[in-house]
This record gives structure tokens, C-alpha cells and sequence, in this order.
């Protein structure tokens, strides 16, 4: 079932999200709700806030991206509890969008070079040396269980400067050829 993604203002984007247990109740639905979203939302990436949901899990598939990206080929995996550790202190600033933020995109500065270490949705863990454009879309999508944005990245002065975009999107003024959930609206 496709979801409505949360869009910028809403609270649950700005909350740290918790930890998911064995016997999480609906998981597989879960994760196929996930899915079918990021797809239908034409995103390579989805985390559980994005759905309003403020639980640890992110779903990726990163093929579509793969002829620009070629470690992204193939790349298609759930990520339940992830943890980041950085490994390369170098930055590459690159432009990122997000489902949650339409119509916007900013150069953000990440690291190239990351260890993940995550549990599947068997509960089986996983850890990897990740790096590029896959290594950005996961901290991307882990910013987002952290109650962290990828605006939250960059300058104040390119923040002035999309302000009233932010301020449109809070107040609904934002079409989207998704189906969206807008910040709730202030008395």
C-alpha cells in the first residue's frame, strides 16, 4: 500500500527515531509499504519518519541511479537499527533532493567512505564498507532517524535563501505527484 510521505514541518521528521525489536508487529507490511512508496514516489531511498513512522528503518534501492553511479548497481537492501561510522574525513559536496522536501535541491557536503553495520528485516546483521554515491544516499537516509534533514547541512545564508520555499511546504502550497502528509496546521 503506498503511504503519504511526510513532508518538511512535520514534527515526526524532527524526532530522534527509536530502536525496532524483534516481534516488531507488521514488519514485512512494513517494509513492502515502504517500498511500493520510494517507488511510486520515484525516490532511491525512504526512511521510516518519511512515513511517519519514528522507528529505525530505511529501505534503498539504488539501481535507478546506477548509470551515473555504477556502485549503486544492484543495490537494494532494508536497513533496520543502522549504525554509520565514518572512515574517509574527505567531503565531496554533491546535489541531493529529498521526497520529504519536493521541488528542492541543495549541494551537500558528506563523506565518501562509510562502514554500515544494520540488521536485515530477518533480524540477521550485516555490516559493509560502503563508499560514493551509495555511502551519501545511506547517511541521507539515516540523517532522517536522527530527526536531521539534509538542509540541516548547508550554509545559513543558502537557508535565507530558500526560506519561503521551506515556508511553502509547511503551509501546503506544494504539489507533489505523490500523496503527501503536510505539517499540521498551527491554531
Amino acid at each position: 500500500m503506498k503511504l503519504p510521505v511526510y513532508l518538511y514541518g512535520h514534527p515526526v521528521l524532527r524526532k530522534t527515531a527509536a530502536e525496532i525489536a524483534p516481534g516488531y508487529e507488521g514488519l514485512k507490511q512494513l517494509v513492502d509499504d515502504m517500498y511500493e512508496t520510494m517507488y511510486a514516489s520515484e525516490g532511491v531511498g525512504l526512511a521510516g519518519p518519511q512515513i511517519g513512522r519514528s522507528d529505525r528503518i530505511v529501505v534503498i534501492d539504488a539501481d535507478p541511479v546506477k548509470d551515473s553511479y555504477p556502485e549503486c548497481e544492484g543495490r537494494k537492501f532494508t536497513l533496520i537499527n543502522p549504525r554509520i561510522e565514518i572512515l574517509d574525513g574527505d567531503t565531496v559536496t554533491r546535489a541531493e533532493g529529498c521526497l520529504s522536501l519536493p521541488g528542492l535541491s541543495e549541494n551537500v557536503p558528506r563523506v565518501e567512505h562509510i562502514r554500515l553495520s544494520w540488521v536485515d528485516e530477518n533480524f540477521q546483521p550485516h555490516e559493509e564498507e560502503i563508499s560514493g554515491f551509495l555511502a551519501r544516499i545511506v547517511q541521507h537516509e539515516c540523517d532522517h532517524l536522527e530527526g536531521k534533514m539534509y538542509i540541516d547541512h548547508i550554509s545559513l545564508i543558502r537557508k535565507q535563501l530558500i526560506r519561503g520555499k521551506l515556508s511553502n511546504i509547511m503551509a501546503g502550497k506544494t504539489r507533489c505527484d505523490y500523496p503527501v502528509r503536510y505539517a499540521p496546521k498551527k491554531k
